[in-house]
């Protein structure tokens, strides 16, 4: 039998961090797009929408008005998906139909008062300031004995079901560990025990090693399109030394977070012209005030993109009941979102 060709017999690539495989299907790239077209507005935004409940100054829907706030600005969500006085109670009927309360917090964070910018039209400094506010949010959430996990994440664009153009992220803190951190806290605790080394860190070398999935590298991060990615232009961003949450970087990792998140947004919006969407965040070590030697802190980018501006992946059919599956291979994902990089 002929030995395996990644670049074009479909095969299965397996993630450690999950335990999950995905379908590759290379040889399908050749085929013929009759799919959903996008329409993607092309309109700019003002730097100040006086209808936006979050631009400085103006009247959120829960009558509170922010500040006239000059960089950043965090806020409770007005309409929160978790709530801080949720009794722990729970329902059990023979293990088949559980339920439990779920307590927690969920916060807004502006990136900036004006309108009109995105993370890759953001500044250095600008963007410096942003990740010092996670920071400060991670550790002031995670010190409430009742927050064991803090997710910080930002939905970009209509198609991600950004609700408010405005550059901000969200963050939920969670008396439980949601389904994604749990699977992949077990998957690095079980690779430490068998091999007393990270995961991550073992595999970042190895990326180094091929050099076949890095998109672009500074002094502290490495951003990659892992060799299990589900979506055609994913990407992992991972500190170059190993850390375990956002708060333990210092100065300098900090602005090295910054310039890796302008870097890989800078590519995206470069790769089809347009205003990249994307589902972006933080995994990190629980707030379980426990020792978490196996966590490398990382971060995911979920675009949804496929072959154009216009052209986005669904996940239907075999991949809602069966795997993921995806036709770019992610080597040639990281060739594309490399030369955007030169081309500009």
């Amino acid at each position: 039998m002929s030995s395996l060709d990644l670049k074009q017999h479909p095969h299965r690539r397996f993630n450690p961090l999950t335990k999950e495989w995905v379908l590759v299907s290379p040889h399908r790239t050749q085929r013929p797009w009759l799919g959903q077209l996008e329409q993607l507005s092309n309109a700019a935004s003002p730097a100040y929408d006086s209808t936006c409940y979050m631009c400085p100054g103006n009247l959120r829907a829960a009558g509170i008005r922010n500040p006239n706030y000059g960089h950043t600005f965090v806020f409770d969500n007005d309409y929160p998906a978790l709530l801080p006085d949720t009794p722990d109670g729970s329902l059990n009927h023979n293990g088949l139909v559980l339920a439990r309360g779920e307590a927690g917090i969920c916060r807004v964070v502006c990136f900036s008062p004006r309108h009109d910018l995105t993370v890759s039209r953001m500044s250095a400094d600008e963007l410096g300031r942003v990740v010092d506010v996670w920071s400060a949010q991670y550790r002031q959430l995670g010190t409430l004995p009742f927050i064991h996990y803090v997710q910080i994440f930002e939905n970009r664009g209509a198609m991600m079901g950004a609700s408010n153009p405005h550059p901000h992220c969200q963050i939920w803190a969670n008396a439980h560990l949601p389904n994604e951190p749990a699977k992949e806290q077990i998957a690095q605790q079980e690779y430490r025990s068998a091999h007393n080394s990270c995961l991550l860190c073992d595999y970042l070398a190895l990326e180094h090693e091929l050099g076949q999935r890095i998109v672009c590298e500074n002094q502290y991060f490495s951003a990659l399109v892992p060799f299990w990615a589900v979506w055609p232009f994913e990407t992992l961003l991972l500190p170059q030394e190993h850390r375990a949450s956002i708060d333990e970087f210092t100065e300098r990792e900090r602005g090295g977070l910054a310039d890796i998140l302008k870097r890989v947004t800078t590519r995206y919006d470069h790769l089809f012209e347009v205003s990249f969407p994307y589902s972006m965040g933080f995994h990190q070590q629980p707030t379980d005030d426990q020792e978490h030697p196996e966590w490398h802190l990382h971060a995911h980018f979920y675009p949804p993109l496929l072959r154009s501006a216009s052209v986005r992946k669904f996940m239907v059919g075999y991949e809602m009941l069966g795997s993921p599956q995806r036709d770019i291979t992610p080597e040639t994902a990281a060739a594309h979102l490399r030369e955007m990089g030169e081309q500009h």
